[in-house]
């Protein structure tokens, strides 16, 4: 079987946040799953951003094929029953394990700013054409190979309008939909629904203010997953589906969870450059080297044996970086260090930098995101801070954990699915899980964690290894289950044409 990836977003060439890491990551693994009816290498097609740099030798192929212009705007040689039409460059590119394919359109792509919006933020305006331009040039480019794919795996709302662009009916390729992030729709209003096509202006109801592109993928794929079981069942609830909880319940059986991975090859504290010495599970003495290296970078003591909590991510409200603001005086009367990165609106983090600033010797706060600090500060803490108030799934709990560092998170989606919480299940947990979402539960959290720390010996040790000893490689559940589900997506296509859907959202 052949399987398609179109996702906006694909690291190390784009990348904000997740979706990228994922997206190569999973690339990457099921060219390594040891299966024969699986067609390699995955093709991954991305958009050519501005920003996307290739170089020459990597290049090993390109194609030029015809599309319909969504800045045409409605049928403009109406004698034909035809839109005009834009040229397109698919130029491939041989990428770590897979074929990346880019999308290369300058005129949708080629933009100061963001992949989604301008320098200020604020979104292109024409975003459902671009995005919709960009799954018609996959697909097109898929045709004129004569190969067409047996299953196109679309990545949240930028992919969504493949699915009424791609062949109906048995004949056509199966779909399958993986949301990421449920937060973000793609939102088209009616009066921008032309620059996506007939498929779409056709079905456009004559009441309706727009189309919800996620919701229409969600209700047209052949399967739906998200990216972890947790979240999966917490998106069916009006709290956490962000007002698509009627459709993912209206789905069954063919809305589900998978765990995302982790990339062990490249999150090894046995062989990561940006630490001050390696070490392992088998052999973890080169850890309180990290510490001391991070603690004297940072202006801290490193002979201070009190805990070192740290967090890194994305300055959002959703990521619970007030929660540590709340907590943070009484964390500093019970003797705890804080060190926390990120980057976005500073307004979030006003409170710690007020302590920062006040008190530098147990609080550092690193306004950016710099990839080898983060990566000295998960050797280097005692303790890693994820209290996000919802998670889908989350890669920093189980990069702690790797790195030797227990995780103290919020009981939430992919958090609560990878974290076993200590307190409830003691000589068997991996960390630290609190509920509910606030800054006294936090608290509570790191006190619990603070008691076993202290006390050292055996027991802390013993929770240490069991956390390093979990295995999140992508290659041993992840990969095989995305196996598992193109072969039962396949199936459901060829058995009977793909359900149809309301396309507007009024």
């Amino acid at each position: 079987m052949r399987v398609a990836f179109l996702a906006a977003e694909c690291e190390p060439w784009a990348k904000t946040g997740g979706l990228a890491d994922v997206v190569d990551a999973l690339a990457r693994a099921l060219g390594e799953v040891a299966t024969a009816d699986l067609e390699l290498p995955i093709d991954v097609f991305l958009p050519r951003y501005r920003t996307v740099r290739v170089p020459p030798e990597r290049v090993t192929g390109e194609r030029s094929i015809e599309v319909a212009d969504p800045a045409s705007g409605p049928l403009t040689a109406r004698a034909a029953g035809r839109r005009a039409t834009t040229t397109v460059r698919v130029v491939d590119v041989a990428a770590d394990g897979y074929r990346l394919r880019l999308v290369d359109h300058p005129a949708s792509f080629d933009r100061a700013g963001g992949y989604y919006g301008d320098a200020a933020g604020l979104d292109h305006p024409d975003n459902a054409g671009r995005f919709g331009l960009f799954c018609r040039a996959a697909l097109g480019a898929l045709e004129s190979e004569g190969r067409p794919p047996d299953v196109l795996h679309i990545h949240d709302w930028h992919a969504a309008p493949a699915v009424r662009y791609a062949a109906a009916g048995p004949a056509g390729p199966a779909v399958l939909l993986t949301v990421h992030n449920l937060a973000y729709h793609g939102w088209t209003p009616r009066t921008r629904v032309a620059e996506l096509g007939p498929e779409w202006t056709s079905v456009l109801a004559p009441d309706a203010v727009g189309i919800d592109l996620l919701g229409e993928a969600i209700e047209r794929a052949d399967l739906v997953n998200t990216v972890s079981p947790g979240f999966a069942a917490e998106a069916l609830t009006p709290e956490f589906g962000m007002g698509l909880d009627p459709a993912l319940r209206s789905r069954g059986d063919r809305f589900f969870g998978i765990l995302n991975g982790l990339d062990t090859e490249l999150w090894d504290p046995a062989t990561d450059g940006a630490l001050a010495a390696p070490y392992s599970r088998e052999d973890r003495s080169g850890k309180a080297a990290c510490r001391a290296d991070l603690l004297t970078r940072l202006g801290m003591d490193p002979a201070d044996d009190g805990p070192v909590l740290g967090m890194i991510g994305r300055l959002d409200p959703q990521k619970g970086f007030d929660l540590v603001a709340g907590a943070a005086p009484d964390l500093l009367s019970d003797g705890f260090r804080l060190v926390v990165q990120g980057s976005g609106p500073a307004e979030l983090v006003s409170g710690l930098r007020v302590l920062a600033t006040a008190r530098p010797g147990s609080v550092a706060l690193i306004e950016r995101f710099d990839r080898e600090m983060a990566r000295r500060i998960y050797a280097g803490v005692d303790g890693f801070l994820m209290p996000s108030r919802f998670e889908p799934c989350g890669t920093g709990q189980m990069i702690s954990l790797r790195y030797g560092t227990p995780p103290i998170v919020h009981a939430t989606g992919g958090l609560r699915d990878t974290v076993r919480d200590e307190h409830d299940h003691p000589g068997a947990g991996t960390g630290f899980v609190f509920r509910p979402a606030t800054a006294d539960g936090l608290l509570t959290a790191c006190r619990e964690f603070a008691r076993r720390f202290r006390t050292g010996g055996g027991t802390w040790h013993s929770l240490v290894e069991r956390g390093m000893a979990v295995d999140f490689d992508w290659r041993t559940a992840s990969a095989p289950a995305y196996v598992e589900a193109y072969r039962r997506a396949i199936s459901l296509r060829r058995a009977m044409p793909a359900p149809r859907g309301a396309a507007a959202r009024r």
